[in-house]
């Protein structure tokens, strides 16, 4: 109790939390560990049922159709395809109904109904086994159409099939949306025409499909044993929920204007995708009869690939054309269904491992994870023990339905579980026995009856046994704990969730958030979005600690205290931890081995005694050998788990010691606040004589910042003219070929025209359907177009070039007459004619000199100010002139001068202002319109920088004329 004491006193020091570009990117992240705001459901009801309906394109569900037909016959397959379908609808309408109403994925539901923070970690694994088996098997199919199709190796297309799935789902819904939309028209198309032209050509397939019995001849007649392991394998499919709720998560608001399709899409796309699944189970069931009629081998006629020939074979008579449609199918249908697997499973991956280590590196790092995964399953041929893996993983995720769909259903309208959803760490406690423990004894008893230890029946319906168990438990075991392992503590923001109150800054990464996403940390004293709570390490559930303490302390026995007290303190902590660690992994690698005998080796018929005797031996080698490494992974997680705890001690003090420190620096801040103040005193009495000088320091910095203003304006503009001048190059220099191949193809058409002058009927209605006269009279002014729109670009991008001169602000030769132009060339468009005056004119009148020394890039900012001076001048000239003029002269003067006029033929300046047209923030705009720094500046260039000299000799009648004189030489110069 001490300890725990000291651990509530114990401040967290808070830091803010930097999340990498994929987290902060939610276009890519998609809200994987969090509640989908209402800023990010943006899509409609329909498009967002489209998507979800969009991954139930999977051609596993033939397969699984075909082999329950081709293993246990029609009738029993027929019957157990139904009733599986039945219960995974009804099992559908809760859990998206919750999902979509509080905008939550699947974990984030389990987690609050029923299963607590940590019991959900289970069932998010359980969930990404399921997107990796079934991506895997979509894969391998689709791998199976390439093979037939382009002659690719398995293990080839394998590779191929998983890696192109990866760019498609990096951008999460907002791609599968468009994904699905294109694709969704030309899949239906191909999947359904098949069955209609297969029944016409052949209506005797029917009857056939019906009365197959497989490969027994106990499948003649319904059969309960074969009808029960038959279900237990379909329904293995009830999982896909959890994908269909990853979408639906992302439904608009149900209000009243959009109740009726809210409803429409949540129905159609929830539970409603099963109506879809069991109309292709059946249809790959009739399928696979097809092709085994038409003599494929009932070992290819699972394949789906197979399936679909035999049925395009009734549409096309070319079996060229059957294999292209056949295989172009098969990848539309696989891209559809493993960008849906493989989005779902980053979610599940993302919610599992965050838990675990307390990080989050990004939904796309466990995309990448989860379809390696998936290749690592193909390549050791997933697709041939297809039944039983799906036979022994139903057992389990039907048992987590069972619980779930309990808790939905039962638990909250007989308030033993909250009437809401809370999937927030904060509020829940880490394991809750109501849905884990379900769903935990639900799924022993049914692996026990599935691998045959409680004889032929409960074998059979071992899933059914799952459901019903795990359906049974949930409301009782709430019923025993009265449901208080539900909410760990009241969330305060709960009450006002639903009036739509403004968002809230987390505490830890500084950014917005909803409430419904948002929680009250005690330890930070602040709110905190659900993910930093997520990923929070260092706070040991401390807002937690004391509730669990007085649950732990109502629950305990006397055998428990006992424990605790007496025993527990005598044995090394490190042996115990080392025991435990070591005892689950022994239980994880015994099971799976187990189960992995019992299923391809004890139930095989190819192997004799002999050889079963043999590969025990080699199975309990290997199973020793697994110890080892078992014994060694536990000794280095227990030897981590004291490094970091350490870790974590030394932080603790370390905090303490800083907390001590802030303390200190308290004190000596008010200390030092008092000599401010006397401090303070002392500077208002200096204020006065440095008043001046800071008045001249604050005119020097705004030129100065005026001046790196330009100078980035320059950079920027060099590096737009450098990038573009590249690819405007490539295009101008090309346009030429352009035009001379599109006459020598024309020329070649009306060659054709006229040796072949026989009219053909489908080549003149293509020419009247694209009007063919009109490109060939069209085609030859368009490209003459673009290259005239070409060299415009071309004059502008080197007048950028030469204006911006980025690499130029130190002494140069340069030729003034350039500058000059480039200045012009920018704004030419100033110059053009407007509603309110006529167009003004540029008169060049450039003497012949060779080029100077100076500063080119500042040089040419003295000109784009004087310069547009003039147009402001000649624009804001009110007086009714016939035209509007800029005069521009150089001349030399002697060798070392050189002198450049710029004259406009306006108002001129009034005599009273002219000798301030060069001070510093002297301007005659008004407020917003120019900050009087243009001639200053360039007074500055012209004078300081150069040593030159600029005047301005302004009259009424013939406008403003500036006068620059530059020196030719500036190497006697230092640079300023």
């Amino acid at each position: 109790m001490n300890v725990s004491n000291q651990h509530l006193t114990k401040k967290v020091v808070k830091e803010r939390r930097d999340y990498n570009t994929w987290v902060a990117n939610e276009t890519l992240e998609d809200y994987s560990l969090r509640y989908a705001p209402k800023s990010y459901r943006k899509w409609s009801e329909f498009l967002i049922a489209n998507t979800a309906l969009g991954g139930i394109s999977f051609l596993a569900l033939e397969a699984i159709g075909a082999s329950l037909l081709i293993g246990y016959g029609f009738l029993n397959a027929f019957w157990a395809i139904l009733f599986a379908g039945l219960i995974i609808f009804v099992a559908g309408i809760p859990i998206t109904y919750y999902a979509a109403k509080y905008n939550i994925d699947m974990d984030l539901l389990t987690r609050g109904a029923g299963f607590g923070y940590i019991g959900s970690t289970i069932t998010s694994l359980v969930y990404a086994s399921f997107t990796f088996i079934f991506f895997a098997l979509e894969a391998a199919i689709m791998a199976q159409a390439l093979k037939l199709y382009f002659h690719l190796p398995l293990s080839w297309g394998y590779l191929l099939c998983s890696i192109v799935i990866i760019p498609l789902t990096f951008y999460g819904v907002t791609l599968i949306n468009k994904l699905q939309l294109w694709t969704q028209p030309i899949w239906l198309s191909l999947m359904i025409a098949p069955y209609f032209f297969a029944i016409y050509k052949e209506p005797d397939s029917i009857k056939y499909w019906m009365n197959f019995v497989g490969d027994s001849t106990i499948n003649t007649h319904f059969n309960p044993l074969v009808f029960g392991t038959a279900a237990t394998i379909s329904l293995s499919l009830i999982a896909q929920l959890g994908e269909q709720v990853d979408y639906l998560r992302f439904l608009p608001d149900k209000q009243e204007k959009n109740h009726w399709k809210w409803w429409c899409a949540l129905l159609a796309a929830g539970p409603g995708w099963i109506i879809l699944g069991v109309a292709k189970q059946l249809g790959g069931s009739f399928l696979a009869a097809l092709a085994i009629s038409h003599g494929i081998s009932i070992v290819e006629a699972k394949q789906p690939i197979n399936m679909y020939l035999a049925g395009f074979a009734d549409m096309f008579d070319n079996p060229s054309i059957v294999l292209t449609v056949g295989t172009l199918f098969v990848i539309i249908s696989q891209i559809k269904i493993n960008v849906t697997n493989a989005y779902g499973g980053s979610l599940a991956w993302s919610n599992f491992f965050s838990r675990l280590t307390h990080s989050h590196p990004g939904r796309v790092v466990w995309l990448v994870f989860n379809v390696g995964i998936a290749l690592l399953l193909m390549e050791l041929g997933v697709f041939e023990t297809l039944e039983a893996v799906l036979g022994l993983y139903s057992n389990v995720s039907i048992a987590w339905i069972g619980a779930l769909v309990a808790d939905l259903v039962i638990n909250k309208p007989l308030k033993l579980s909250p009437s809401y959803i809370e999937f927030k760490r904060a509020y829940l406690y880490n394991i809750n026995p109501v849905g884990f423990g379900s769903m935990a004894i639900a799924s022993a008893i049914s692996i026990l009856a599935f691998v045959g230890i409680f004889g032929a029946y409960p074998q059979a319906y071992s899933s059914f046994l799952a459901l019903g168990i795990a359906f049974i438990l949930s409301p009782l075991i709430a019923w025993i704990t009265q449901g208080k392992y539900y909410i760990a503590r009241t969330n305060p923001l709960r009450e006002i969730i639903s009036l739509n109150p403004p968002l809230i800054q987390c505490s830890i990464c500084e950014e917005s958030y909803e409430p419904a996403d948002t929680a009250h940390c005690p330890v930070y004293d602040g709110y905190i979005c659900s993910l930093c709570c997520t990923l929070e390490a260092n706070c040991h559930d401390r807002c937690k600690t004391r509730v669990a303490e007085d649950s732990s302390r109502e629950s305990k026995s006397i055998l428990i205290s006992f424990w605790e007290q007496k025993v527990l303190p005598k044995i090394n902590l490190r042996l115990l931890r080392f025991c435990t660690s070591f005892a689950i992994l022994t239980v994880i690698v015994s099971t799976i081995l187990g189960l992995v005998f019992f299923l391809k080796i004890t139930k095989s018929a190819i192997f004799s005694d002999r050889d079963i005797s043999l590969l025990t031996d080699v199975f309990f080698v290997l199973y020793a050998l697994l110890l080892v490494c078992c014994a060694i992974a536990a000794w280095w997680f227990v030897l981590s788990e004291e490094s970091r705890q350490l870790a974590e001690e030394e932080l603790d003090r370390q905090n303490l010691q800083l907390q001590t420190e802030v303390q200190e620096r308290k004190r000596t801040q008010s200390a030092l606040q008092e000599l401010t103040h006397e401090l303070e005193l002392r500077v208002e009495q200096r204020t006065a004589e440095l008043s001046e000088t800071l008045e001249e320091l604050k005119q020097t910095q705004t030129q100065l910042v005026q001046t790196e203003k330009m100078s980035s304006l320059g950079q920027l503009l060099a590096g737009v003219a450098h990038e573009i001048n590249n690819p405007i190059n490539f295009v101008h220099g090309n346009i030429g070929y352009v035009f001379d191949y599109t006459q020598d193809l024309l020329s070649l058409l009306q060659t054709y025209e006229t040796e072949f002058p026989k009219k053909n009927i489908i080549i003149d209605e293509l020419k009247e359907d694209i009007e063919f006269d009109f490109i060939c009279e069209d085609l030859p002014k368009i490209l003459k177009s673009m290259k005239l729109g070409s060299e415009r670009i071309k004059e502008i991008v080197l007048s950028l070039r030469v204006f911006s001169r980025a690499d130029e602000f130190h002494i140069k030769t340069a030729d003034i007459h350039r500058g000059i132009d480039s200045t012009l060339m920018i704004l030419k468009n100033r110059l053009k004619a407007t509603a309110n005056r006529p167009e003004i004119q540029v008169i060049r009148d450039y003497a012949a000199f060779p080029p100077i020394e100076c500063y080119p890039g500042p040089l040419n900012q003295v000109f784009m100010n004087i310069l547009s001076n003039a147009i402001d001048a000649l624009e804001e000239d009110n007086c009714d002139r016939s035209f509007k003029q800029i005069t521009i002269e150089t001349k030399a003067m002697g060798e070392d001068w050189i002198s450049i006029a710029i004259q406009d033929n306006g108002s001129g300046i009034p005599e009273s202002i002219q000798g301030k047209i060069f001070d510093a923030f002297f301007t005659t705009k008004n407020v917003g319109e120019g900050t009087g720094l243009g001639l200053s500046i360039s007074y500055e260039i012209v004078v300081k920088k150069h040593g030159g000299r600029l005047r301005c000799v302004s009259t009424p009648t013939d406008g403003t004329r500036f006068l620059i004189e530059l020196p030719v030489y500036q190497c006697s110069r230092s640079v300023s």
